[in-house]
């Protein structure tokens, strides 16, 4: 019974990286959490490509492949994002994406 908890645990951990990350972009309005809540969701995802393609005693290059151009894509995807959340930041003066709605005339 142990043994079969451990066997399913690398799936609760993904989904609970997944679940955290998603929290995190709904739950907070400023804008660097949301990235940050991006990059753990993107960790659960990786994690849980990583655990279906696990070959017990070989190797799987389709799921390496998968998640180095996951990352890759994650990088730039952050690195896009915190470059716009310096141009918000400029303009508005804020990272807070319900003041800047706010400021923008559109959250009410």
């Amino acid at each position: 019974m142990i043994a079969k908890l451990f066997d399913n645990l690398h799936f609760l951990v993904a989904m609970i990286l997944f679940l955290s990350g998603f929290h995190t972009m709904l739950a907070h309005s400023n804008l660097i959490k949301k990235v940050i809540g991006m990059n753990i969701m993107e960790t659960g995802i990786f994690l849980f490509f990583i655990a279906v393609g696990y070959v017990r005693g070989g190797s799987a290059p389709i799921v390496r492949a998968l998640i180095l151009t996951g990352i890759v894509v994650g990088v730039s995807l952050t690195a896009f994002a915190l470059a716009l959340i310096v141009k918000l930041y400029k303009y508005y003066g804020t990272i807070d994406a319900d003041e800047i709605m706010r400021l923008r005339g559109g959250g009410e």
